[in-house]
């Protein structure tokens, strides 16, 4: 006995006892939606990247803020100031303003309160530049060290690089004995 044409009839009778704004829902549902806007795409992962750290930055206790796993890695707060000001590469290529050469110094940053602003501005400033280009600006190119580069690339490069100190500062939590933000159970 087959049992196909059972199947297909019932499903056949499911489909037509369902109210016509019932049908229509599920085609909706069902529909394929457009691609989100470069600029929303970027601006989300920014600022996707960006809560990570600044939830890291809040969250880790101030008396572990220069934990370093061996004395020659950066510390907790070195690795916070060294992923967000590096922000300031597109936010500055795309401003239009020199670019500087080095980590902003943790004797800068004395409280965790300091860097926990620095962080968050860093992300701030840089979606805002992001923002600035518009959708259309995104692939304009600015000067970025000595050539030109395209704002969605450094943009997409930082993500990247802030990415890569999540996962160290993972670590660093770890070895701290703490569970990070992201790895707690959600309520």
């Amino acid at each position: 006995m087959k049992r196909r044409p059972f199947l297909a009839i019932a499903l056949l009778a499911v489909a037509f006892a369902l109210p016509a704004h019932a049908q229509d829902a599920m085609k909706k549902d069902a529909a394929v939606q457009p691609a989100d806007p470069e600029l929303k795409v970027v601006l989300d992962s920014w600022n996707e990247i960006g809560g990570k750290l600044v939830a890291m930055a809040e969250d880790f206790p101030e008396n572990k803020y220069d934990f370093k796993p061996t004395p020659a890695e950066r510390s907790f707060a070195e690795q916070l100031l060294h992923a967000a000001g590096a922000n300031y590469f597109l936010t500055d290529s795309v401003m239009g303003k020199k670019l500087l050469a080095e980590d902003p110094k943790r004797e800068n940053y004395k409280t965790k309160a300091d860097v926990v602003a620095f962080v968050k501005k860093s992300f701030a400033d840089g979606a805002a530049a992001i923002q600035s280009k518009g959708e259309k600006g995104l692939n304009s190119t600015v000067p970025y060290g000595h050539q030109e580069a395209r704002v969605l690339d450094i943009a997409y490069g930082l993500i990247e690089h802030s990415g890569e100190h999540y996962g160290q500062l993972v670590v660093y939590y770890r070895l701290a004995g703490l569970v990070p933000p992201e790895s707690r159970p959600k309520k």
